[in-house]
């Protein structure tokens, strides 16, 4: 009997998520002083946008976990200043509203999985950079 990982498509979204879900659940165990990697600057060769705003890897760790609570369990309210900056976004975004609605979709599809993978790749490099700190290797 396979797997349900093995019975999806490898371009699936759901196994793009999963991978994700489960490269920060290895990071989470991994790391068990995340205080270790304050002020260590992130690794500018797997930096991703989304993690951009972090400052050392422990803004990363903790941006990867949010994450993917916000994956595994949905949108929660964004506070004040996250919520005016989305209506902007969304407001610049109208015009494309009005294409296609399969051109849109794989437009984001595209997009979200290039973020997905991004993102997986940060969770495994600050796995990787925790490990070097504490001294062992893979």
């Amino acid at each position: 009997m396979q797997s349900a990982e093995t019975k999806l498509n490898k371009n699936s979204l759901l196994l793009a998520l999963r991978r994700y879900s489960a490269a920060v659940h290895n990071m989470e165990q991994t790391i068990l002083l995340p205080s270790l990697l304050r002020e260590v600057p992130p690794d500018d060769a797997l930096d991703c946008d989304a993690a951009e705003d972090a400052s050392d890897l422990y803004q990363s760790y903790l941006l990867l976990k949010a994450i993917r609570n916000t994956i595994d369990c949905g949108l929660i309210p964004a506070d004040d200043g996250k919520a005016k900056k989305n209506a902007a976004l969304n407001k610049s975004l109208e015009p494309l509203l009005e294409e296609d609605a399969e051109v849109l979709f794989h437009f984001h599809l595209r997009g979200l999985f290039s973020v997905i993978g991004n993102l997986t790749k940060k969770s495994q490099n600050v796995t990787e950079k925790y490990l070097d700190i504490i001294g062992i290797s893979k």
